[in-house]
C-alpha cells in the first residue's frame, strides 16, 4: 500500500504538470491516471490500497469542501440570490426526466429503471466542480456577480436533491415501503439540519479556539477531524434524521469565515496544502473505480442518452437564469460548468445492479444503468473540467477592486 501511494503520488505530480502544460486542469490526468492504473486496464494498485479508496476518498472531498466553506462569504451568497437556490433543484429534475422519458426508447429499460439511471446521472460532481471554482474565487473572476460562488453553492445542495430522489426510486424498485412525500420533505430537513449543526459546530470551535488558542495546523487537524466525525454522524442517523453532513462541513467553514476572517483564511491556506496531496487520490481513486470496459457496452445509444440529459440540464440552467444580469458568456460557463459528473456516480452506479442481484432479478438492466453511469464519468468529467476552465478564463471578467480590497483587508487582520 505504501509502494502504491508513492508511485501514485509522484507520478501524480508529473501528470498534473503536464496537463497544466497544455493548459489544461490537472485533474484530468490524474482522473485518467486512475483509469490506467485501476484494477480494469493494467491493475497497477494492490488490493489492500483499492480496499481503502472510499475512506481516501471521502477524507479528500472533505478537505476541498472545507476549502469552499472558507469562500462563501455573506456577500457573496447575498450577490448569488435566488439563482443559487433555482440552480440546486430545476437542472437536475430537467435532467432527471429527460432520461426517464427517453430511456426506454435508447436502451431496454423500464420507464422506473430509465429514472433510477436519470437521478445517478442528475448529480453534477463536487469533486470536479469545487476545486474550478475555488481558484476562480482566488482570482477574483466572476467576483462581481458572485458567478463561482453561486454554482458551488448550487452543486452541492444539487448532489443532496438527486440522491434523496434516487433513494426514493430505489425503494420504489425493490418493493419497499416508500412515503413519497415523506422523503420529498426529507430533502429540506436534511439542508437545514446539515447547515444548523454545521454552524454550531463552527461556533464551537471557535470558542474552543479562543479559549487555547492552538498552532493554525493544530487548528487544521481539528477542523478537519471533526469534519470527518460529522459525516459518520450523517451514517449513524441514516434511517432516523436525514442530515447533509457535507452541507454541515460547508458550513462549519463559512461560520468560521463570517467571525474571523484572519483565521478562516489561514485555515484555508493550510488546507491547500493538504489538497496538494488530497486532490491525487481523490481523482486518481476515482479513476481507478471506472471500468473502461463497461463503460463501452453502453454503446452509441448510452452515449446519446447522457448527450441528451446533459442538453436538458443545460436548458435547464439557462431556464434558472433567464431574468438574472449574467450576461451570454456568463451563463455559457454556468451551463457546462454543471457537466461534469464522477463522484456520485462512482459511488452509486452500481447500487441497482446490487438491488437486482439480491433480489433473483435479471441483472441485463443493473448491468446497462453501471455501464451508462461510468460512461458519464468518462464522457463528462475531463470533457467538463476542461471546458469550464476555458469558459472561466474566457467569459469571468477579474473584479480587481474586490481584489486590493480582500487584500487590505487580510492585511490589516493579520
Amino acid at each position: 500500500m505504501a509502494v502504491n501511494l508513492a508511485e501514485l503520488i509522484l507520478i501524480g505530480l508529473l501528470v498534473d504538470w503536464v496537463f497544466r502544460k497544455f493548459r489544461l486542469p490537472g485533474l484530468i490526468g490524474m482522473l485518467l491516471l486512475g483509469v490506467v492504473a485501476g484494477p480494469c486496464v493494467f491493475n497497477l494498485l494492490a488490493p489492500d490500497f483499492l480496499a481503502t479508496s472510499q475512506d481516501l476518498r471521502l477524507i479528500a472531498l472533505i478537505v476541498i469542501l472545507l476549502r469552499a466553506g472558507f469562500e462563501l462569504s455573506r456577500e457573496a451568497l447575498k450577490k448569488a440570490g435566488w439563482k443559487t437556490l433555482f440552480l440546486a433543484f430545476i437542472p437536475g429534475i430537467f435532467e432527471g426526466t429527460a432520461i426517464t422519458l427517453l430511456g426506454p426508447r435508447f436502451l431496454p429499460l423500464t420507464t422506473l429503471e430509465s429514472a433510477l439511471l436519470g437521478f445517478i446521472l442528475a448529480a453534477v460532481s463536487p469533486a470536479v466542480v469545487v476545486p474550478l471554482m475555488i481558484r476562480f474565487i482566488e482570482e477574483r473572476r466572476g467576483a462581481k456577480k458572485a458567478i463561482p460562488t453561486m454554482v458551488l453553492a448550487a452543486a452541492s445542495l444539487d448532489d443532496v436533491f438527486a440522491i434523496t430522489i434516487f433513494s426514493v426510486l430505489l425503494g420504489l424498485y425493490t418493493g419497499h415501503s416508500v412515503q413519497l412525500g415523506g422523503a420529498l420533505a426529507g430533502i429540506p430537513v436534511s439542508i437545514l439540519l446539515g447547515i444548523g449543526i454545521g454552524a454550531l459546530t463552527g461556533w464551537l470551535l471557535l470558542k474552543l479556539f479562543e479559549r487555547f488558542n492552538p498552532r493554525a495546523t493544530k487548528r487544521t487537524l481539528i477542523v478537519l477531524g471533526v469534519s470527518i466525525l460529522l459525516v459518520r454522524l450523517q451514517y449513524l442517523l441514516e434511517n432516523t434524521v436525514p442530515f447533509a453532513a457535507l452541507l454541515a462541513v460547508m458550513a462549519l467553514g463559512f461560520v468560521i469565515l463570517e467571525k474571523r476572517e484572519h483565521m478562516a483564511h489561514e485555515l484555508s491556506s493550510k488546507l491547500g496544502k493538504i489538497w496538494v496531496f488530497a486532490s491525487i487520490l481523490l481523482f486518481a481513486l476515482v479513476g481507478a473505480q471506472v471500468n473502461v470496459e463497461v463503460a463501452l457496452n453502453a454503446g452509441l445509444a448510452g452515449l446519446a442518452l447522457i448527450v441528451c440529459g446533459l442538453i436538458a440540464r443545460s436548458l435547464g440552467v439557462l431556464c434558472c437564469l433567464a431574468r438574472s444580469s449574467l450576461n451570454r458568456g456568463e451563463r455559457i460557463f454556468v451551463v457546462v460548468s454543471y457537466w461534469p459528473k464522477a463522484t456520485v456516480q462512482a459511488a452509486i452506479g452500481a447500487v441497482p445492479l446490487g438491488a437486482m442481484l439480491r433480489m433473483g432479478r435479471d441483472p441485463a438492466a443493473g448491468n446497462i444503468i453501471l455501464a451508462v453511469a461510468v460512461l458519464s464519468i468518462l464522457l463528462t468529467a475531463p470533457l467538463g473540467a476542461a471546458v469550464t476552465a476555458w469558459a472561466g478564463r474566457r467569459f469571468l471578467s477579474v473584479d480587481e477592486s474586490e481584489h486590493s480590497a480582500r487584500d487590505a483587508a487580510q492585511e490589516s487582520n493579520a
